[in-house]
């Protein structure tokens, strides 16, 4: 069964902005828990076929999940294929995990940035080098690298996470995650209601494309530090 994501971002840009977020979330709902604390390496490539890719990648997933990932592949006309290594910094002794990921359209809206996508994210037992070699031998190139500390919050049922990226520096994404489709209308205005009483707006998509662009041009310059560019 395919997991379906609602996704939306707000620029917040300082840390002092990021505080105000948590005492808002806070303040809104009095059970809203603090889930955990990360950080992370993304790698997004691009130009090659989910079809190549399958047999290939196969191997590293279970069986539950090569048969989305054929489903996917088979279906997707836009996507984002991406790798991931999560660092639980606040679990002792916990080592670093691995996904892999890959975010497929369902609306008119890019599958990097998209509000409304199709999800596939599984946990794989190699390492984020290793899981690269694989796909970058299946006719994708790097896109960019990224980076970044993270914080999940639940806040009213929406999944809030408050990110320090290096180029966009604080960042806030409000997600809901239903098993069908049909469930996204409804998801997004809870979303959309719960941005609303926090006080917070939505960064606009076509800003959003310019500084995903401007990103993945120089992301050389940004990945793994804490300089930020300002795009409008």
């Amino acid at each position: 069964m395919h997991s379906y994501e609602v996704e939306v971002k707000t620029l917040l840009g300082s840390k002092e902005r990021a505080e105000e977020v948590r005492g808002a979330m806070r303040k809104a709902d009095a059970s809203c828990t603090f889930v955990s604390k990360n950080k992370q390496l993304n790698h997004y490539f691009a130009s090659g076929q989910l079809s190549v890719l399958e047999k290939s990648v196969s191997p590293q997933l279970s069986k539950d999940a090569r048969t989305r990932f054929h489903d996917i592949a088979q279906k997707a006309e836009e996507f984002s294929v991406r790798t991931r290594e999560k660092d639980p910094s606040t679990t002792l002794g916990a080592s670093a995990e691995v996904f892999l990921v890959v975010k497929a359209s369902v609306s008119d809206s890019s599958s990097a940035n998209g509000i409304s996508r199709i999800e596939f994210e599984e946990k794989v037992s190699v390492s984020l080098d290793a899981l690269d070699k694989i796909i970058l031998e299946n006719g994708f190139k790097y896109q960019a690298k990224w980076s970044r500390e993270r914080e999940e919050y639940l806040c009213k049922g929406v999944n809030v996470t408050l990110d320090k990226n290096a180029g966009y520096g604080w960042l806030a994404e409000f997600e809901r995650v239903v098993d069908d489709e049909n469930q996204l209308g409804t998801a997004e205005k809870q979303v959309r209601a719960l941005m609303k009483e926090l006080g917070v707006e939505e960064l606009p998509q076509d800003r959003l494309e310019r500084m995903f662009a401007f990103y993945n041009k120089h992301w050389k310059d940004y990945y793994g530090t804490e300089k930020i560019f300002h795009v409008e």
